[in-house]
Formats: structure tokens, C-alpha cells, sequence
């Protein structure tokens, strides 16, 4: 039985590789998704055989009880608050490695092992619950519960490290003597702490990079988990969740040319930039008639989608425009900032359930050079990935970060309600250039009379 069970473990690793090799691109997403459940599953089948499950019951209850909530949830999701339901998943995540490594504990009435197993317990419980209150936290600045500005107290970064410290300190006690609980409950109450502290004082505009490290959090704690139970697969699955988390989170941080340490501790978005000068400024505020005028006579459109099209739930009718202007022979492709949106991939999810054609999704680095050659750049709902101070404004928050070089199009049309600044908390002077057209709305509404305008031309 050994044998089959590590048998089907090497294929489940084997389907969840071939599915993170899947996911690296929107095309071959959905089949990425079907290779890794069809892993999990393998893995879920075998271990529940091999393991010899005396009762099934109370597995039977939480598969109805959690498969039903999570249908109906995945069900009623809106695009916009995707980043809040992937930032509750990371927690879920993280607290099932802790229940699962503290239940390892009292199952072994406190006998728990050599000290690579110690070690390992401590850090699934460190790891997962940082990841279950952080993840929180996260949701809850995603969401608008609490504020998504950076929330800081002197010397936060070293009581932060304080704490891990005195994690260390105790869990080195705890290994010496593991059957005394109180040591894993007092590490369990300052990774609680330690969540929370941690994701504060980071701004809504690097939320994107959070939940990706988040994630990566929740791969880490599950492999730490598998190593207290000895089982491979769980092992292979956390390290590979893990390693592709961290990735991807270094590939945002690069997209943004700042490190990890600026993003989790620079508290960026803090009311100190130009925007709180009380500066005020104003912008004439072209109608879609005239937009419609400037598409007629345009040869290309190269579209910048953000946050604001995902709230307005506009994916359909830019769609819409889109072919519209096709077909009249514009060349019309949309340009995806890494970090747009509030989570990874943001855009991309949003304007593929608009059927948008992948080929037509073209990443910065691809498509920053033709802007310069482009007739007109459409931002809708988009702000900090387009602000030229990121360039040139060395006190900005934004300074250094890569942007969209929608400046350099012939025609700049932004679609937005207002010149509010975006997450950096940043004016932008992409706004008031001679070149940029302003259209004040709902991104919905305003493209929808684009689209009306367009049709009467």
C-alpha cells in the first residue's frame, strides 16, 4: 500500500507542476486549474485510503458544510471583490495549517518528536496563523471596513521584530521540554499579534504584492504542516505554493522597482504627499462626443485598464467599444501594469470574463515602446501606474516605479470621477497635460456613451 500511495503522490506533484506551468499564462490558465484539482484530488482519495479512516462522518459534514459555503460564495463573488475572497482564502489557508499542526500536538499527547518535528510544528503555527490575521487584515482594508491608508505607531518595525525574537526564545524552551502546551499557546497569541501588526502599516496601492506574499505564507506554513505529519505530498504542495508565491511577489516588487522591506515597512499611501498640499487645480472636461471625434480620426487605441473598471463593472461595454472601433479598422490592444488592480492578474481575470482575446492582453514591458506611435491611450479607472512623477518626482511615493507611458501617446483620454489621487495618495500630473482629455464619470456610464457617440459619427 506504501508503494501505490507514493506512486499516486509523484503524479499528483507531477499535475500540480504541469498546473503552475499552466497558470504562467491566461490562455493555458483554465487547464492549469484542472491539472492541479485533478492532483489535489488524487492526493485527497489516497491519503483518506491509506490513512485507514476509522469514521468518515465528521469528513463527509465538512466537505457538504465547506463545499456548499464555498459554491455559493465563488457564485455571488463580483470581479471587484475578487481580491477580498483571495485574500480570505489565504487565511483559511494558514489557520487550517495551524488547527492541523496543534491537533498533531494534542494527539501525540505532547510526544511530539525529534527536533526537526518541533521545529516544523512552531513554524506551522507561527506561519499560519501570521497568514490567518494578516490575511484579515488584508480583507478588511480591501473591503473598506477599516482604512486601506498605511496605519503606523513608533518603533512598529521594532516591535515587530521583537516579537519573532521572543518567538525564537520560547520556542527554543518549548523544544526542551515539549509537553508543557502554555509555550505553543503564548507563540500562538503573538503570531496573532504579529499578523496584525505586520499588514497595517502596509497602503492599499501595494495590497497587490501583500496578498501575493500572503499566499506564499499560507504554501509555507501547509509544507511546514506536512513535515509534523510526514506526508509528502502535502510537503511538495506547500513548497511548490510556497516557492511560486514568493516569485511571483519578487516579480511585482521588480515591476515596481522597489524591495520587499520598502513595500512591507516604507508604509506608502501616508497623507504626506503632494496631494495633501491643498493645492487646487482644475482641467477641462471634455464629453463623449468629443472623444468620439478623436477615435474617428485615430489609427490606434491601446487601452489601460485599473481599478476603477473593475468597480464600474465596464469590462462589457469597453468590450463593446473595442470591436466597435475594430471596425472601423483601429488597432486596438490592452496594456496590463503588473501591479494594476488589488490583486495579481486583476485585469486579466476581469477582461477575459468580458471575452477579451489573450493576444490582445499585452504586458508593459511589451507594449511601452509603441505608445509613442499610438494615435490614442484610453485609461479607464487607472491612476498611480500611469503617473509620470514616478519618473521624475524624487520625494514621490511613487518614484522609480515603471508606468504605462501613456504620456507619450498622441492623444491621452482618461476616464474618471474626479482628479482624487489613486492608493500612493499622489497627484497626477498626467491630468492636466495639454494633451489629456479628461472625462469625468462612471466608467460604465461614460464608455456607454462613447459607445452611443461613436455609433452616431
Amino acid at each position: 500500500m506504501e508503494t501505490i500511495t507514493n506512486v499516486v503522490y509523484l503524479i499528483a506533484s507531477v499535475l500540480f507542476i504541469l498546473g503552475l506551468k499552466k497558470l504562467s499564462s491566461p490562455k493555458t490558465a483554465r487547464k492549469g486549474n484542472v491539472y492541479s484539482l485533478v492532483g489535489m484530488l488524487l492526493a485527497i482519495v489516497i491519503t483518506l485510503i491509506d490513512q485507514g479512516i476509522l469514521d468518515y462522518t465528521y469528513i463527509i459534514i465538512g466537505v457538504v458544510i465547506g463545499g456548499t459555503i464555498g459554491a455559493i460564495a465563488a457564485r455571488r463573488v463580483e470581479m471587484t471583490g475578487m481580491p477580498e475572497m483571495v485574500a480570505l482564502f489565504n487565511g483559511f489557508g494558514g489557520i487550517a495549517s495551524t488547527f492541523v499542526a496543534y491537533s498533531e500536538y494534542v494527539n501525540q499527547a505532547g510526544n511530539i518528536g525529534t527536533t526537526d518535528i518541533v521545529i516544523s510544528m512552531i513554524l506551522s503555527l507561527l506561519i499560519g496563523t501570521v497568514t490567518f490575521t494578516g490575511s484579515l487584515i488584508a480583507w478588511a482594508k480591501l473591503k473598506g471596513v477599516m482604512t486601506s491608508a498605511p496605519i503606523v505607531f513608533k518603533g512598529q518595525t521594532v516591535f515587530n521584530g521583537f516579537l519573532l525574537v521572543v518567538v525564537a526564545g520560547i520556542g527554543v524552551v518549548f523544544a526542551m521540554d515539549t509537553t508543557i502546551e502554555m509555550y505553543l499557546l503564548i507563540i500562538l497569541g503573538i503570531a496573532i499579534v504579529l499578523g496584525v501588526t505586520s499588514v497595517i502599516p502596509i497602503g492599499g496601492a501595494d495590497m497587490p504584492v501583500v496578498i501575493s506574499l500572503l499566499n506564499s505564507y499560507s504554501g509555507l506554513a501547509a509544507c511546514a504542516t506536512g513535515f509534523v505529519l510526514s506526508n509528502n505530498v502535502l510537503i511538495i504542495a506547500g513548497a511548490l505554493v510556497g516557492a511560486s508565491g514568493l516569485i511571483l511577489t519578487n516579480i511585482m516588487c521588480v515591476a515596481m522597482n522597489r524591495s520587499l522591506a520598502n513595500v512591507l515597512f516604507a508604509a506608502v499611501g501616508v497623507e504626506s504627499g503632494t496631494a495633501a498640499s491643498g493645492e487646487k487645480r482644475s482641467v477641462t472636461n471634455y464629453t463623449a462626443e468629443d472623444a468620439a471625434m478623436i477615435f474617428d480620426n485615430a489609427e490606434s487605441v491601446i487601452i489601460v485598464p485599473g481599478y476603477g473598471l473593475a468597480v464600474a463593472q465596464a469590462q462589457h461595454v469597453l468590450e463593446e467599444l473595442a470591436a466597435m472601433l475594430e471596425e472601423k479598422g483601429i488597432n486596438v490592444r490592452y496594456a496590463i501594469h503588473p501591479v494594476a488592480g488589488r490583486m495579481p492578474g486583476h485585469m486579466n481575470v476581469l477582461l477575459a470574463e468580458a471575452n477579451v482575446s489573450y493576444e490582445k492582453l499585452i504586458e508593459m514591458d511589451m507594449i511601452n515602446d509603441d505608445f509613442q506611435e499610438t494615435s490614442v491611450a484610453l485609461v479607464i479607472g487607472a491612476n498611480d501606474v500611469i503617473n509620470p512623477a514616478a519618473r521624475t518626482e524624487k520625494s514621490s511615493a511613487l518614484y522609480g516605479m515603471p508606468i504605462l507611458n501613456c504620456d507619450q501617446a498622441q492623444h491621452v483620454m482618461i476616464v474618471k470621477r474626479s482628479l482624487s489621487t489613486g492608493f500612493a495618495g499622489e497627484d497626477n500630473e498626467l491630468f492636466y497635460d495639454d494633451k489629456t482629455m479628461m472625462l469625468f464619470g462612471d466608467a460604465k456610464g461614460m464608455v456607454t456613451e462613447i459607445v452611443k457617440a461613436v455609433k452616431e459619427l
